[in-house]
């Protein structure tokens, strides 16, 4: 049977060259922190990578600490913000600072990270976005105050595709003398993607949405910038992050950070066209359906559509028993029974986003696969709103 995997935003496979680097470089075993031959090697590989990695994010006004992935890198920044708090240091003007910004919908481990934090006394914002998944700016001015330590936002939504206007986002935040967090997970390989010219504070990245190994991670962090480990022990990382190397996962992340950066550009003139074919496909050939996502400003890669009247989950197996791989949303909400929290945000009623499905392309896709889909998908539509109930469409 054919298979089509358009879920790119959940994993990406590892590119080959990532592969060919990863095979070779099993034969380094040793221990980065060791100082004989063995591992003096394995510590010169994971530096290279972390030059690869700062390269991809032009990182020259700060550094790039290694972590296991996104959630870890998210984590320890909030992990940090309530260090921040509990010292009541003046060096890092956290003095009267007890309030924390985020939006409504940002990846769960920065939901719930953010929530957490209530426990250590300090207010946490949670900032409404528009019909589009962007914050509204002026929501964001008036929150800021002298009372904010943190404000995180994430550069791209994983469910829908849109993308913030960081760099004004993270003006406005300094202006206020608050720190700045972007989770930029999934704009990073996508989008042109500047560190420095952004500005922000923290800037989270992860391996296995570049076509990286899964398990390896990144947070950038500005010069001056306050960090306080989350995983304590050794001196790794200048004692931000204990632990032994992981240096496979490490040097295929270098690989496939230096293969991004050199593919960012052509990526979204492959990719956009695909992504505008399916869309084209789908509202020529099924009625009744609505995009969800920003109309310009989205990731070249995703896109999210509700179709009334059919189930999400039965569309997904439906899809699946076709050789078709997507996604009804975050394969970290994936087994919830709740509605989700993105497109309810964005005012998407619960039996719409019970009824979306998100496409997200990458590298290997074809017009003959576009094509697939949207021959496939038409009929399974009008098979599930045959046998439900709820549906007038």
């Amino acid at each position: 049977m054919r298979k089509v995997y358009v879920d790119y935003n959940a994993a990406t496979p590892l590119h080959p060259e990532v592969k060919a680097a990863m095979t070779e470089d099993m034969e380094i075993f040793g221990n980065a922190s060791s100082m004989h031959a063995s591992g003096r090697l394995a510590r010169a590989r994971v530096e290279k990578a972390r030059e690869d990695v700062g390269y991809l994010i032009n990182a020259k006004d700060g550094s790039i600490v290694f972590t296991s992935g996104g959630s870890e890198a998210n984590n320890t920044v909030f992990q940090t913000m309530r260090q921040i708090m509990g010292a009541g240091s003046r060096e890092q003007g956290a003095v009267n600072r007890d309030e924390i910004l985020t939006t409504a919908i940002e990846h769960p481990c920065v939901l719930n990270s953010a929530l957490s934090q209530k426990k250590a006394g300090l207010k946490v914002t949670i900032l409404p976005v528009d019909e589009y998944g962007k914050l509204l700016i002026e929501e964001l001015k008036k929150s800021l105050s002298e009372k904010t330590l943190f404000v995180s936002v994430m550069a791209a939504n994983n469910e829908i595709g849109t993308v913030q206007d960081i760099k004004e986002i993270t003006a406005l935040v300094k202006e206020a003398g608050a720190l700045m967090h972007i989770d930029a997970v999934q704009a990073i390989g996508k989008i042109p993607f500047d560190a420095h010219e952004i500005g922000a504070d923290y800037i989270t990245i992860s391996a296995h949405k570049i076509y990286g190994p899964k398990g390896a991670g990144a947070l950038y962090v500005k010069k001056g910038a306050p960090l306080f480990p989350l995983v304590l022990g050794g001196h790794q990382e200048d004692g931000l992050r204990a632990g032994t190397y992981n240096n496979l996962g490490i040097l295929g992340f270098g690989k496939a950070a230096h293969l991004a950066a050199e593919e960012v550009e052509k990526y979204g003139k492959i990719i956009t066209p695909l992504r505008d074919k399916l869309r084209r496909g789908i509202e020529e050939n099924i009625p009744h359906v609505k995009i969800n996502g920003h109309p310009k400003d989205m990731l070249p890669n995703t896109l999210n559509v509700s179709f009334p009247g059919a189930e999400g989950e039965a569309i997904l197996l439906s899809m699946d028993m076709k050789g078709i791989e997507a996604s009804t949303g975050s394969a970290c909400a994936s087994g919830s029974l709740e509605p989700s929290h993105v497109l309810m945000a964005i005012g998407v009623g619960p039996e719409l986003a019970h009824g979306s499905i998100r496409f997200s392309l990458g590298w290997g896709i074809t017009e003959d696969d576009i094509d697939y889909i949207i021959e496939t998908l038409p009929p399974v539509i009008a098979r599930l709103r045959a046998m439900s109930t709820l549906s007038d469409c």
